[in-house]
């Protein structure tokens, strides 16, 4: 039995689906980040043929917000088992030590179903049997969806809770793995139905202040160490692993927090979530269209404005060192950190089964999707994609596109498409418009050093020398057939003179339409010198200013920009 790959599997099957986690995280906060706090947190396990001791280390500094903590202490047992029998008593020993972690337990949580997991393995067949693991996941389902009857704001939001039902989801998938084939396993949204769904009406803003995730070096979890943080903090989480001490904890001031837990013991993990932001955002959710749009991350298209749009986005990875993440959730300055520091950086798709589990995902919540896919010129997610509907969708409800497109370009696209689909009632007219949208769109991205191309093996490392000691700052524009070099410019001055002609032939003759700019690490550059430059030039013109997506810094590197724009309409375009 191969657990390493259940493990993996688990995670994969989780990050699929966790956009519709985030949608349904009302307890204990409606703050929607559970499904993006689960991939955070267990992201160690993707890779976890690593000695155990430092993967139970990698799980206590991953772990973000209640659940992801609760979850981390859980599977840092869990990697003991090394086949069935033993893995009753690691999930036994997991549930005990995730119990542990909390205070005030509270039924109806992701700990409710360890419990049942633990149970339902006492008796577990030492050799494959479907039927007996179709009697084990029916169990959990009942579990699951037992939760929206446990506590008020489950039961008031009529949704199952998010924590538990990521957890059913990473076991599927785990004993899936493990070449148990499930007989009848259905569709998470026809196993849970209605209870997938969340009363917006009684789902108003909630909790304010900051959620704090944290490690010491050398603290204790004594009473007194949890007195000491309870006065500055509320739902208080401690998990000690080795000489660290992991606290989660909610805030209303995480400038005197930080200041006050340094007494305790040096900090060498802090994260700051924005709490009033987040529960905010949840409460305005975007309303549903006619057809839901879904991308790919590899768009310069964040997670916060994907979610204000209700665009699904499907992550690549980024791996800088030993950490792999989606990479809408690694932060731009540690790439960039790193990759001034020399270390190695690299991207890479998420696996088949990522990728299909997210179209099975998006076609279980929505009526019609359209994915607007990067172009296949870049990565293999049009063919999976086309592969998946031939063989998953005889009603035709997926519509897939190869937009040819990466980077802004493709975020624009989306960003137009979706606003578009906001107001529509036919999903062919979106579908129409989109076609449109990209033959309509261009970018091009201005490098700084050619370096960063050679790193990642896209230019020969003698090239890149002698074009950075020449000062050659080339101008990349993603196509269909590929990123090409459409110019070469000596500075600044010239990239900014380029941009701005581009933009004068683009939006002719009224100078209107939406301007995409998008900066790497060089952000207040671009706010003080260039975006002043383009809303005097264009002042009807709507300036859009957001990040690179990551796959597109990780290959070009710190100081690059770009600018995307949707190109007036002339005959021949085919404009709506």
């Amino acid at each position: 039995m191969n657990f390493t790959r259940a493990l993996a599997a688990g995670v994969e099957r989780v990050t699929a689906w966790s956009d519709l986690l985030d949608d349904i995280n009302v307890f204990p906060v409606a703050d929607g980040d559970t499904g993006r706090n689960l991939v955070l947190s267990l992201a160690p396990l993707r890779f976890p043929e690593r000695e155990r001791e430092a993967l139970n280390r990698d799980l206590l500094l991953s772990a973000r917000g209640n659940s992801g903590n609760i979850a981390a202490r859980f599977f840092s047992r869990l990697l003991h088992a090394e086949d069935i029998p033993s893995l009753a008593a690691a999930v036994a020993r997991g549930t005990d030590q995730a119990r542990g972690a909390v205070r005030e337990p509270k039924p109806g949580t992701m700990l409710t179903f360890f419990e049942a997991l633990a149970e339902g393995l006492r008796d577990a067949p030492g050799e494959t049997d479907p039927g007996w693991y179709r009697r084990l996941m029916d169990r959990l389902q009942d579990v699951v969806r037992d939760t929206v009857e446990q506590q008020p704001k489950l039961r008031d939001a009529g949704v199952v809770d998010a924590g538990a039902l990521g957890m059913y989801l990473f076991f599927e998938g785990f004993f899936l793995a493990l070449g148990n084939p499930i007989a009848g396993v259905r569709p998470v949204t026809e196993a849970f139905g209605d209870r997938l769904r969340v009363r917006r009406s009684v789902s108003g803003p909630d909790e304010g202040g900051w959620c704090v995730d944290l490690v010491l070096q050398g603290a204790d979890d004594s009473e007194e160490t949890y007195n000491r943080l309870s006065a500055v903090g509320r739902s208080v989480v401690l998990i000690r692993e080795q000489d660290y001490l992991k606290v989660h904890l909610h805030t209303d001031d995480a400038v005197s927090l930080r200041k006050n837990i340094e007494s305790i013991g040096p900090v060498v993990r802090w994260s700051v979530d924005d709490l009033t932001r987040q529960t905010t955002d949840f409460s305005t959710a975007a309303a549903e269209s006619s057809i839901h749009i879904m991308t790919d991350a590899a768009g310069s298209l964040t997670r916060e404005g994907a979610r204000k749009l209700g665009v699904t986005l499907l992550d690549s990875y980024l791996t800088v060192g030993t950490r792999c993440l989606p990479e809408t959730l690694f932060s731009p300055g540690e790439l960039f950190e790193a990759m001034r520091r020399g270390e190695k950086v690299s991207t890479s798709q998420a696996s088949v089964l990522e990728r299909q589990q997210t179209y099975e995902s998006v076609l279980g919540r929505f009526g019609r999707v359209l994915y607007l896919c990067v172009g296949s010129v870049f990565t293999g997610n049009y063919e999976v994609a086309r592969e998946w509907k031939s063989r998953n969708d005889r009603d035709d409800r997926l519509t897939v596109i190869d937009t040819g497109a990466a980077s802004g370009r493709l975020g624009l696209m989306v960003i137009e498409t979706a606003r578009f689909a906001a107001r529509a009632s036919d999903p062919e007219a979106v579908v129409a418009f989109a076609r449109d949208a990209v033959a309509r769109t261009e970018e091009y991205i201005f490098l700084d050093r050619l370096k960063w191309l050679a790193a990642g093996g896209r230019l020969s490392k003698g090239s890149a020398f002698f074009g950075d000691m020449l000062h050659m700052k080339p101008v990349i524009s993603p196509l269909p057939d590929g990123a090409k070099k459409v110019g070469v410019v000596r500075n600044r001055n010239d990239q900014v003179r380029y941009a701005l002609e581009k933009l004068e032939a683009g939006l002719a003759p009224a100078g209107t339409g939406p301007v995409l700019l998008e900066h790497s690490d060089n952000r207040p550059w671009l706010e003080k010198e260039v975006l002043p430059l383009i809303r005097s030039r264009f002042p009807a013109a709507e300036i859009l200013l957001q990040p690179l997506s990551m796959t597109s810094a990780a290959h070009m590197g710190p100081e690059t920009w770009a600018v995307a724009f949707l190109r007036h309409a002339v005959p021949g375009d085919n404009a709506q």
